[in-house]
């Protein structure tokens, strides 16, 4: 049974933010500024950086619910989810299953594309077969196939003889390689299963890390101009992809859409379980176009919270 804000029934809620993973900074922009925001709608917030002693910072803090900020693996993969699930603390977006799922590009996009969503074509493979020659005719795309935010991601151009460099050891030992899907990026957050608008994200180049967090580095328009037909269908698929997951709380969908192919142009890539919530993030900027304000949205995000996700 869902909670009314109003009454504050979780007044005491754990930020839980930082962790481990390559996306630690985003995860603390994100953290500090929805613990902020719930401040000033009248909660008592607690910030916490998690680390390997999760289990021991949550029982410290004893909160009525985990506001789970956090971005990439660990906190963003079921992990966490399964922690706090054996807690029995309510905790805010997706559960164990729809973030692990989310998190395995791979595995997503067969979800995706067994109930008729389009995806582009792609393959994982150890780094070492796909560093010795092309997988796939360029253009391709690689990319580790459980993290978030760009990173690790290489575009193989057209007419590029041979694949990148993988020899960093920070790269994961097997990769996705993704047909390289042309035109815009579109992208679609679902609140509560409903869509809220498209917007159409521009870049210089690709919508890489730092266009996606630093200031000015992307220019987004929203709602997004586009044919109706396409409008509609990415509308259609976030909802679709949210539910197919079984995501909760707000999950965004993310999409590139090739004008010149009209509607067949238009290619899922991947849904994402916990959106930023920095100052540049899409989701803020959507409920804020439908008249919800990051305070209210964060309220919301602690409202829905519930264990047995």
């Amino acid at each position: 049974m869902r909670r009314d804000v109003s009454s504050r029934a979780f007044p005491k809620v754990m930020m839980m933010m930082g962790g481990p993973s390559s996306e630690r900074e985003v995860s603390l922009s994100s953290g500090r500024e929805c613990a902020s925001a719930l401040r000033a709608e009248g909660f008592d917030v607690a910030e916490v950086d998690a680390g390997s002693d999760l289990h021991d910072q949550i029982s410290e803090v004893a909160p009525d619910v985990v506001f789970n900020a956090l971005h990439g693996r660990w906190g963003e993969d079921g992990c966490v989810q399964g922690i706090l699930e054996w807690m029995g603390v309510p905790y805010t977006h997706s559960g164990v299953l729809a973030s692990a799922l989310a998190m395995d590009k791979q595995r997503s996009k067969a979800l995706f594309k067994d109930a008729g969503l389009p995806v582009a074509q792609s393959v994982i493979l150890p780094k070492r077969e796909i560093a010795r020659a092309h997988v796939m005719a360029p253009p391709y795309v690689l990319k580790p196939n459980n993290e978030g935010s760009s990173v690790g991601i290489f575009i193989v151009g057209e007419g590029e003889e041979t694949p990148p460099d993988l020899s960093d050891p920070a790269l994961p030992e097997t990769m996705m390689a993704e047909a390289f899907a042309a035109g815009r990026e579109l992208t679609v957050t679902v609140r509560d299963g409903a869509a809220m608008t498209v917007t159409d994200i521009v870049t210089d180049d690709w919508y890489d890390y730092d266009a996606k967090y630093k200031p000015g580095g992307s220019h987004h328009i929203l709602p997004a101009d586009v044919p109706k037909t396409v409008f509609d269908a990415c509308m259609a698929f976030a909802e679709e992809a949210h539910r197919l997951l079984g995501c909760r709380g707000v999950s965004r969908t993310d999409f590139r859409w090739d004008p010149d192919a009209g509607l067949d142009g238009l290619i899922v890539l991947e849904t994402n379980t916990q959106p930023g919530m920095t100052p540049t993030s899409l989701t803020p900027e959507q409920a804020a176009h439908c008249g919800m304000s990051f305070g209210a949205l964060c309220a919301w995000m602690v409202e829905d919270a519930s264990c047995e996700r």
